[in-house]
């Protein structure tokens, strides 16, 4: 796995995070329990810090980082889609950032969002909680109920899960 101290910033990890070792965790990067980090995932904590809340999911070739003395926080269970590029400064818990978004610099996502495939979260946009966003820029298509959160919470759950099972089953072979 691909941890790097950089100037004294070194990477915490909870108990049960997987960490492909194809992916890199930079610095000042704070990772919660049972987060499942993706192979080519790169998380630069060199200017700012990250904090990952627990049982997220960073899939592959994310990439995460923020500004000199700014923080990027991401909330619990939240599922950052594959390629997604991430400038925030807040995630709420149970987000899902569709594969290919791009989250501006200093913005916000609420709690339960969906950002679509693809879609451009500008800089400083404020993505209220439940909300639903697409397109470039993104913008509101709908909202969640209790059912969408419940199914949504599954393949949340999903991923908690594959983290052990990286963690146990993961082989290379020669």
């Amino acid at each position: 796995m691909g941890l790097y101290e950089l100037e004294g910033r070194v990477p915490r990890l909870e108990e049960g995070v997987y960490i492909s070792p194809n992916a890199q965790v930079i610095g000042n990067v704070r990772i919660g329990a049972g987060c499942w980090i993706g192979p080519g995932a790169v998380l630069r904590g060199d200017f700012g810090s990250i904090t990952i809340g627990a049982y997220t999911a960073v899939e592959e070739n994310c990439v995460i980082h923020c500004y000199p003395d700014k923080e990027c926080i991401v909330g619990k269970y939240v599922t950052i889609g594959h390629n997604a590029t991430v400038h925030a400064v807040r995630i709420g818990d149970y987000a899902t950032i569709g594969m290919g978004a791009v989250i501006g610099v200093d913005a916000k996502v609420g709690q339960w969002c969906i950002v679509g495939e693809g879609a451009v979260v500008r800089s400083r946009q404020d993505v209220p909680p439940d909300t639903i966003v697409a397109g470039v820029p993104a913008e509101p298509i709908g909202a969640l109920d209790e059912a969408k959160k419940d199914f949504r919470m599954i393949g949340k759950r999903l991923y908690a899960d594959l983290a052990r099972r990286y963690r146990e089953g993961l082989k290379p072979l020669p």
